[in-house]
């Protein structure tokens, strides 16, 4: 039997759309889920599945994060696909799958995940990567305005008015393996398994998330207000590496950042407020 997931409370008009998408590889029969992310218990459903079974997740990253999240990873019997139906498929574009028309396998992309640990209390996996700086206030911002408008948030307004306005540069002291540094007028400084976030931002685009043994940490900082503004659109192309002056690129399994000041950071597009450090295990 196939099992098709549905996160009633992020699901869109690409929901319906999806269904007509889906119709082929569920021609057999399905049992159509309806979940949320307050109501619905994961790793019971698992236990539950027989081996035959498949899973088809329906969402986007958020939706995918959390289903990693709540079952145990390191026992899945299943087929698990994905199938892109929320706002935000940074995994799937890190897959060249963003335009899919078809369920994709995703089981080889579920194992050595790494996890982060969020003021020495939270832990999450994470499955594209952790952004801490004005990417994590980018996300605080859109939940904000997405509570008070019920329209797409546009990301890259946001980023522009806190590179020009809002957002404060950071001290950064970041330690990985065994190396320290210390970082003065910091923006952004996230740690990678795949290369895109933020809805397309390629920040490590040369990270490969199935080759690649070590996680990326990109560091990308300048006094001048203007030269971070002059240079963040090219992230989205993944040229901002060519900035060496702005953009530094570190690899490590073992990873500490922590700001002099706290901000909001995102994991896979999921926001948590006042965070001091992050630390992030492979």
């Amino acid at each position: 039997m196939k099992y098709l997931l549905i996160n009633k409370k992020t699901h869109n008009e690409n929901y319906r759309e999806a269904l007509l998408s889906l119709e082929k590889f569920l021609s057999d029969g399905f049992n159509e889920i309806e979940v949320s992310n307050d109501d619905f218990n994961y790793e019971e459903f698992m236990k539950k599945l027989e081996e035959k079974d498949e899973v088809i997740i329906c969402g986007g990253d958020g939706t995918l994060n959390y289903f990693i999240n709540h079952i145990d990873l390191d026992n899945i019997k299943n087929n698990i696909y994905l199938y892109p139906a929320g706002t935000g498929n940074d995994f799937l574009n890190d897959l060249n799958k963003k335009d899919t028309k078809e369920p994709i396998l995703i089981n080889e992309y579920l194992k050595n995940l790494p996890t982060v640990i969020i003021n020495d209390e939270l832990k999450m996996k994470f499955i594209n990567g952790v952004g801490y700086g004005i990417d994590g206030y980018c996300c605080e911002v859109a939940d904000n305005l997405r509570d008070k408008i019920n329209k797409p948030v546009n990301y890259s307004s946001i980023a522009i008015k806190g590179l020009l306005f809002h957002f404060k540069k950071r001290i950064a002291n970041i330690k990985i393996d065994d190396n320290n540094y210390q970082f003065k007028n910091v923006w952004l400084v996230p740690t990678m398994k795949g290369r895109f976030y933020g809805g397309g931002m390629m920040i490590a685009p040369n990270q490969d998330r199935l080759k690649d043994e070590d996680l990326s940490v990109v560091v990308y900082k300048t006094k001048s207000k203007l030269k971070a503004l002059m240079v963040f659109p090219s992230i989205f192309k993944g040229e901002h590496i060519k900035k060496k002056k702005v953009v530094k690129i570190f690899k490590g399994k073992n990873i500490e950042v922590s700001f002099n000041i706290p901000c909001a950071l995102q994991v896979d597009g999921e926001t948590i407020l006042n965070v001091k450090k992050y630390k992030v295990v492979l």
